[in-house]
């Protein structure tokens, strides 16, 4: 098994510094977390469009298969987060990842059961509140991430430094834009120990998404996506019908209460579930542009990290002056 050591893969256990996102349905399953996670990254279960018994089986399924590290993602806003709070206790994931909400309200209850927890941040202030409260790292989201972007859009690689240079004592997974080994590379000069991988993934044969899907990302350039929802909870997702619907309402001034009914109208289970890539929100990042293949997870993995060594091989030496 090759390793790679930075920060993020001492602090969870990890062989390599790749995270698989938590993706709503396209990793509300066992088989997309365990399959990266056996390759030696961290596979990652989405709670947030889950039912409380289909968590439990999926949790079981997950601890079940793999004696390596992998994490739940839960975003504290989702409707009975508190329930999913003590089934998750219940099930002690070795790592959890949570968003949209404050840390206090989880961290010393998964801490003592010897849970280590990354909170989602998306700009400075968030990540200092986070160090502050405890957490034992972050995940720094930008720009280019599909699905919820940081409100800001502060791209990637200027957020990421910005806060290594902000809280250089907690390990770093970095978000967005990062596609491959390169992207990979990239991300730890800046000073993360991890990227993670959410559109990547997207394209593997365990995601847990339509085809129908799958092929829309692998038909995106790095310029197909679209930021809509401005001032509802803005997402990123590839262009249809429904983001141009969207587009033309908020470039015209549309009121709240319209804009906001369309924006309701199209779901992402829409896409995900049922193949609706026309009017369904197909939340994607940029990096869909550096896509064209459908490949099992652990191979996504392996390339990865072939990738990354080819990229660290074809960077220049420092020479000395006169050498």
């Amino acid at each position: 098994m090759i390793r790679v050591e930075t920060p993020v893969t001492r602090l969870l256990g990890l062989d390599l510094p790749i995270v698989q996102a938590g993706m709503s349905w396209a990793s509300s399953c066992s088989a997309l977390p365990l399959a990266v996670s056996n390759a030696g990254g961290l596979g990652v279960v989405a709670a947030g469009p889950m039912r409380l018994p289909e968590l439990d089986r999926v949790l079981s399924e997950v601890a079940a298969g793999t004696e390596r590290p992998w994490a739940v993602n839960l975003p504290l806003h989702r409707a009975g987060a508190d329930e999913v709070i003590d089934l998750l206790a219940r099930h002690r994931p070795p790592v959890l990842i949570a968003s949209q909400g404050g840390p206090r309200r989880y961290l010393q209850r998964f801490h003592d059961l010897g849970t280590r927890c990354l909170h989602v941040v998306a700009g400075i202030e968030h990540a200092r509140k986070a160090a502050d409260a405890g957490v034992d790292g972050l995940v720094v989201v930008g720009a280019e991430a599909g699905g919820h972007p940081p409100p800001a859009m502060v791209g990637t690689s200027v957020l990421v430094r910005a806060v290594a240079r902000a809280v250089p004592s907690l390990p770093l997974v970095a978000s967005g834009g990062v596609a491959d080994g390169a992207g990979l590379a990239a991300v730890l000069a800046l000073g993360a120990g991890a990227a993670q991988f959410g559109t990547r993934f997207l394209a593997s044969t365990e995601a847990a998404v339509h085809d129908a899907y799958k092929r829309a990302v692998l038909a995106a350039g790095v310029d197909s996506t679209r930021t809509v929802g401005h001032g509802l909870g803005v997402i990123r997702a590839l262009g249809n019908d429904f983001t141009a619907r969207m587009l033309e309402l908020e470039t015209t001034g549309a009121e709240e209460s319209v804009r906001r009914k369309t924006f309701l109208a199209s779901t992402l289970k829409d896409a995900a579930l049922h193949g609706d890539v026309t009017d369904g929100k197909v939340e994607a990042g940029q990096s869909a542009g550096l896509v064209d293949e459908v490949l099992p997870a652990a191979e996504i993995v392996s390339r990865i990290v072939a990738e990354y060594r080819a990229a660290l091989a074809g960077l220049p030496a420092v020479v000395n002056a006169g050498e």
